[in-house]
């Protein structure tokens, strides 16, 4: 399906991440895997994936750093000659109230999540312009269409990246070029292990279906809009909370 094809996956060893490579490594994509921290789980992740007989690469860096940006993006390039598709799944959450946020825990998460994204998308635009092809996805969640008590820089980066897609895609339509977003609910990730159980139990509790999602339904919903079947879809936001917000 994407044979010949170079995937650039943010935040893409673990997590929703990690199902995204694996998803799009399976069906013939290169597919490279970009990590901040954890080095070692981030090779035992490419090893793993090597033994699958994928083709992956790993590249360290903050993508809340321009520098960064641009150098993984260069190294990509010289590694495998093009990118033909970006996932900007990295994301992390400072959790607070408003009242004891401090500016610093607002925009830290505002620069991964949001301007994390822009910056990615700008080290790879006009690589694609020039080809004239590219899918870019944003992973955003339900809480940027809900709101959440403790999480209110998480949730503006994560809305923010709706009107993001939406604007970019309207200038790329007639480029070759589709933006859309995916907006995960409570999946099975390190990050929502992280809620205390008993308020996880109230969270699902909420969910239509009364489960958390799986990794791996939100990669199945990346591949099929990166597709060439799915060019005629963009500035779409997907929806994937089992029922949580419609």
């Amino acid at each position: 399906m994407f044979a010949g094809r170079v995937a650039l996956v943010t935040g893409g060893t673990r997590g929703i991440g990690a199902a995204i490579t694996q998803a799009l490594a399976d069906n013939g994509a290169t597919v490279a895997a970009g990590y901040n921290r954890g080095k070692a789980s981030a090779e035992e992740f490419a090893l793993q994936m090597e033994g699958r007989g994928a083709r992956i690469s790993i590249h360290q860096g903050r993508v809340d750093d321009v520098s960064d940006c641009n150098r993984v993006v260069q190294e990509v390039m010289d590694r495998h000659g093009r990118v033909d598709y970006l996932v900007n799944n990295a994301g992390i959450t400072v959790d607070k109230t408003v009242r004891k946020m401090t500016a610093e825990d607002w925009q830290q998460v505002l620069n991964v999540n949001l301007s994390g994204a822009f910056q990615m998308t700008k080290a790879v635009l006009e690589h694609m312009i020039e080809r004239g092809s590219g899918r870019i996805v944003n992973i955003s969640s339900v809480i940027g269409e809900t709101g959440n008590v403790g999480q209110a820089n998480y949730a503006a980066s994560k809305a923010g990246l709706f009107g993001f897609t939406k604007s970019l895609a309207l200038e790329m339509a007639q480029r070759g070029i589709t933006v859309n977003c995916v907006a995960p609910g409570f999946i099975e990730t390190e990050m929502v292990a992280a809620i205390p159980q008993e308020a996880l139990a109230k969270v699902v509790a909420r969910i239509p279906q009364r489960r958390l999602g799986k990794p791996d339904e939100v990669a199945r919903v990346v591949r099929f809009l990166l597709e060439d079947e799915s060019s005629y879809i963009t500035g779409a936001v997907y929806a994937i909370n089992g029922g949580l917000d419609m």
